[in-house]
């Protein structure tokens, strides 16, 4: 059964729709949208701020979303993927973006929309990424600029496909 509790009087609350696997962890003060699914060993931890999700958002296994007590909130927009064992800190993602795996996004970091953080990429505390691109390295760099091929081919494939992996599991 998956971790699912208060933290100083206030509890995560979930959209329609959506799938917690039974060894994800959610705490405190989380809003998550419709349609989202948060996946095997992934940590959404509401203790020490907000964090908020919009729909149809994806937290692929072993992947953490935080913030900073008294500084950052997270803010997670619509059509969002974030990546196996990814780690997303008190910043702000826009719709339409994909977080690769192993990618680390940290305090105050702005993700625009339709934007893609590769894999294994470290997106350093401030940095705006703006909306159409792709950032990849360490330290994050722009890369390039996204085409729209892999705004409907990546991004949002994979927003979608989840929503369909997820309705697999509806019935554990």
């Amino acid at each position: 059964m998956a971790i699912i509790f208060p933290v100083n009087g206030i509890s995560p609350k979930m959209g329609e729709n959506c799938f917690i696997a039974p060894n994800a962890t959610i705490v405190g003060d989380v809003i998550m949208g419709n349609d989202c699914s948060i996946w095997f060993n992934a940590v959404v931890r509401g203790d020490v701020n907000s964090i908020r999700i919009g729909d149809k958002v994806n937290v692929q296994d072993g992947a953490v979303i935080h913030c900073t007590y008294e500084k950052t909130k997270t803010i997670i927009g619509n059509k969002v993927s974030i990546g196996h064992n990814a780690i997303v800190h008190g910043c702000v993602i826009d719709e339409n973006v994909l977080i690769g795996m192993g990618a680390i996004v940290m305090d105050n970091v702005h993700v625009g929309s339709n934007s893609i953080v590769a894999a294994g990429a470290v997106v350093l505390e401030n940095t705006i990424i703006e909306p159409g691109s792709i950032y990849a390295g360490v330290p994050a760099r722009k890369v390039k600029d996204i085409s729209k091929e892999l705004i409907s081919g990546e991004i949002n494939r994979i927003a979608d496909n989840y929503v369909k992996y997820s309705s697999w599991f509806k019935e554990m």
